[in-house]
């Protein structure tokens, strides 16, 4: 079931799922920069130790790394390759909160805003990803 907020975005991607890559790729990019350039340097005002700050930024820029060069190598066979950044990225949601729980003593008001915000849009980038390898699939069974 598709709500009005994911249903232009998933037909878009169904037809240009090399952008979502792209898109999942500059994101991963973000988050990186995000993680390791601003909240790692003022680890203290987030409230997450400066070494999980450094390792949740190796991990988003691996992912990145992957997005991007499914991007410029893949060109037919688009499901699998969405499969995989979506469940990376929903068990780099799943590591995030399993943190946020870790450190809930400690978490400032914007470190939590912070990685709330991060996982609800990565959340929905992972919704994105399994609605369009599902739509891509079934096309393809249906030629």
């Amino acid at each position: 079931m598709e709500c009005f907020i994911t249903k232009i975005p998933i037909g878009y991607f169904s037809r240009k799922p090399r952008a979502l890559f792209l898109f999942d790729g500059l994101g991963a990019a973000l988050t990186t920069f995000f993680l390791y350039f601003l909240l790692r340097p003022y680890y203290n005002y987030f409230g997450m130790s400066e070494n999980i700050l450094k390792y949740l930024s190796v991990i988003a820029l691996v992912y990145g790394v992957y997005s991007i060069s499914c991007f410029f190598l893949i060109k037919d066979n688009w499901s699998p390759f969405l499969r995989i950044i979506g469940i990376g990225n929903l068990l780099y949601c799943i590591l995030t909160m399993t943190l946020l729980f870790a450190y809930c003593p400690s978490l400032t008001r914007l470190g939590l805003t912070y990685f709330i915000a991060e996982i609800l849009i990565i959340g929905l980038l992972i919704f994105t990803e399994f609605s369009v390898a599902n739509r891509l699939k079934t096309e393809k069974l249906n030629f």
